[in-house]
């Protein structure tokens, strides 16, 4: 989605002035991911207009393949504003209905593209913005996993946009198909309301996936594999501009880390510094670092320090 971040913080009303930058979970989450070294593609529609091409020129710029976007000529790219709390947080107004995004489709694949690939990143928003769209997903999910790839899952659970049921029973279907899923605090109390971090990843665990990680925004994150110990891992203080895709930006460095080799509990850290370095700066993909200012963040110190839980 073409983004409008608010310069000024208050409600979106009385914003003037906004930046233009570039947003969607796994659109931030490529980013990252070719920010961090990984070599990258990306799969979706667009609208044949400015929006659109401005896309595919960030696409170019971060050495993203984009061989497998789809112009649909008919349709618009989906626009989004951010509105900047006091407090810190965000606020969102979106105009994606019918957007191009929407409307991708099975038939839009190429199985020979991705039964090449090692990883396979998708997510809950791509599951509920549309029917299409989800099959789209639970397609392209049977090429990667046919061909032995590995599937990666952030849940990213948003009730505006589907029932929690619905959300609940596709987020857990898709848990039992990845090898490694990502959940924020906020998606754990959509789909296990009451529950405590630690209950929820081995809730999640007890579905199949090989790792769970759990976001905790400036607390860092809990990394639970399958027949391990729960670890987490502090977060780092800084002085926070704006949140908004913080979390992909986590999720794209961590594949990334993983993809190279590094532990759970490395990649955690490592991701942990991508999302803090993102924080600070406005808008999503526009505030996303780049590996060698990821390094020597993580040379700073932390907060706390991080521990098991058997």
């Amino acid at each position: 989605m073409a983004e409008f971040a608010a310069v000024e913080r208050g409600e979106l009303g009385v914003a003037r002035t906004f930046r233009r930058g570039f947003g969607g979970d796994t659109a931030n989450f490529i980013v990252a991911a070719a920010r961090m070294g990984s070599r990258c593609g990306y799969i979706t529609r667009l609208g044949g207009d400015e929006f659109g091409r401005a896309f595919i020129s960030l696409w170019a710029e971060s050495g993203i393949d984009y061989s497998q976007v789809r112009i649909d000529p008919e349709r618009r790219t989906a626009v989004y504003f951010i509105a900047r709390r006091p407090d810190g947080g965000h606020d969102f107004t979106y105009y994606r209905t019918a957007s191009a995004a929407s409307h991708l489709r099975p038939e839009d694949l190429d199985a020979a593209y991705l039964s090449g690939i090692r990883v396979l990143h998708t997510s809950g928003i791509s599951q509920a913005i549309s029917d299409s769209a989800r099959a789209t997903v639970r397609a392209a999910i049977d090429i990667v996993s046919g061909a032995g790839g590995t599937i990666s899952y952030d849940a990213n659970i948003r009730p505006a946009l589907w029932s929690l049921d619905l959300a609940r029973d596709v987020a857990e279907r898709t848990f039992g198909r990845a090898q490694l899923v990502f959940l924020s605090s906020e998606d754990a109390s959509h789909l296990y309301p009451g529950g405590r971090p630690g209950d929820v990843v081995r809730r999640v665990l007890e579905r199949g996936p090989r790792l769970v990680v759990m976001k905790l925004g400036a607390d860092g994150c809990m990394i639970a594999p399958t027949g391990g110990a729960v670890v987490e891992l502090p977060g780092w203080s800084v002085d926070a501009v704006d949140s908004t895709g913080a979390g992909d930006a986590f999720a794209g460095a961590f594949v990334s880390a993983w993809l190279d080799g590094a532990s759970p509990e490395a990649a955690g850290s490592f991701a942990n510094a991508v999302g803090a370095l993102t924080v600070m700066g406005l808008g999503a993909a526009d505030s996303i670092p780049t590996r060698p200012a990821a390094l020597t963040f993580l040379e700073k110190p932390r907060i706390g320090h991080h521990h098991r839980r058997e």
